[in-house]
This record gives structure tokens, C-alpha cells and sequence, in this order.
């Protein structure tokens, strides 16, 4: 009976066994096909295109496994909503926000006084790229700020969702960094306020503010969008 992938993978975990590593292992196909009452053909071209998914991994010698997929699925589902148009800029730009506002909120409890180190580390290079004009060093620090916040917090779930919506907007962040370049005038020490607005987090994060974490995060999200009209 030929299934959908959702409802191959949902008959698939009624088969698995869990093997002595807690890996969800598959029956052999031939075995595998009876129970699903699907031929062996269809099944293998159904289990190969789960495999590319990274639904199922295929072992040498020891058999096939049922696994989720890693940040290249949704990393793939979200270029392709982008592309086709079911998801716009704007509302990944709107989730993104969102789930960062969850996320400091959380790290607010959780930041060590390494984890704020490394984040002002970050902050640092970003604003040592930016006086220097290399927009590109700039853009790597704060893609590692922000993805180093998801770390602290260290929830699969957000993990997911950001390396998603991240590898998604990379281009679109780059490209308005570089506009916010040139368009803020830096201050008299050199120093742009795209860049030194994340020290504002860093310094609410270790007064364990949650309030003022709140506040950080809004204020820089408006000062990227005062500079990019986003």
C-alpha cells in the first residue's frame, strides 16, 4: 500500500527495535516491505529518498536505522518556502526576533562568566571589523554572537529553529550589514552603533536583568531596522 513520507516514517517507528546503542533499527526490507504491505521496490526508492532526508541512515554491515534529520532539513524546508513564496523576508525576520527574545530571556539564567566572556569576545571583533571597514569579519562575529546565545540556552528546539532561519537570512543579513555600513557614521571613538548595541546584552545578561535583557534585545533589533528600512 503505497504512503505518503509522513505516514512511511509513522509505520516505520511502529517497526523499529531499539539495538544495544538506543539506535531505532528497521527490519530487513524484504521483512519490511510484507509488514507494510508494499513492494520491495517501492520501498527501497521510499526508504532512499528518506535517507537523503536524513529520516533514515543506512549502515554497512550492521542495517538501517530510523534517525530525525539535522539542521539541513529545515534549513532546506525554509530556502525552499523562501524561494516559492509561502514565507517572506519580513516573517522570517518577525520569527527570528521572536525566538531571540525567548532565547535571552533564558540565557539571563543561564550565562556562565565564561559564556559572557565569549560573547564579549564577539562584540569586540565586531567592532574592531567594523572600524577597520571589513564588513565581511564583522558579519562572521555577529552571526557567532547570536548563534553562541542559542548555545548557552543549549534547547534542541531553538537550536533547530535557528540554524533554519539563520542559514536562510545569512545572505540578507550580510547584504544589510554592509548597507547599515554605510550608512551610520561611526561615533568619535571610531564605533558604529549596530555593533556596540550587543554590548548592551552582554552587560544585561550579567547583571541577571531580565527586564533590561528584554530591552537589549528590542533595541537592537530597532537599531538594525532604523538602519536598513527592515
Amino acid at each position: 500500500m503505497a504512503r505518503d513520507l509522513g505516514g512511511l516514517v509513522e509505520a516505520l517507528l511502529d517497526e523499529v527495535t531499539p539495538d544495544a546503542a538506543g539506535r531505532l533499527k528497521l527490519p530487513p526490507e524484504r521483512e519490511l516491505g510484507v509488514s507494510l504491505d508494499v513492494s520491495r521496490n517501492m520501498l527501497r526508492e521510499q526508504l532512499g529518498t528518506l535517507e537523503t532526508l536524513g529520516f533514515v541512515n543506512r549502515t554497512q554491515g550492521r542495517g538501517t536505522f530510523l534517525d530525525a534529520p539535522d539542521a539541513a532539513f529545515t534549513q532546506l524546508y525554509f530556502r525552499l518556502a523562501l524561494r516559492l513564496g509561502h514565507i517572506t523576508e519580513d516573517q522570517f525576520g518577525q520569527a527570528r526576533r521572536m525566538l531571540e527574545q525567548a532565547v535571552v530571556e533564558e540565557a539571563v539564567k543561564t550565562a556562565s562568566d565564561r559564556d559572557l566572556e565569549r560573547l564579549r569576545t564577539e562584540v569586540d571583533r565586531m567592532v574592531d571589523a567594523s572600524a577597520a571597514g571589513d564588513v565581511t569579519t564583522a558579519t562572521a562575529a555577529d552571526f557567532a554572537f547570536h548563534r553562541y546565545l542559542y548555545r548557552i540556552v543549549d534547547n534542541p528546539v531553538f537550536n533547530f529553529m535557528h540554524d533554519g532561519l539563520s542559514h536562510v537570512l545569512r545572505d540578507v543579513v550580510a547584504e544589510r550589514r554592509a548597507q547599515a555600513a554605510e550608512v551610520e557614521q561611526p561615533g568619535p571613538d571610531g564605533r558604529r552603533e549596530v555593533d556596540i548595541v550587543h554590548y548592551e546584552l552582554v552587560e544585561a545578561l550579567e547583571a541577571r536583568d531580565v527586564e533590561a535583557a528584554r530591552r537589549a534585545t528590542r533595541r537592537h533589533f530597532e537599531v538594525w531596522s532604523s538602519l536598513t528600512s527592515n
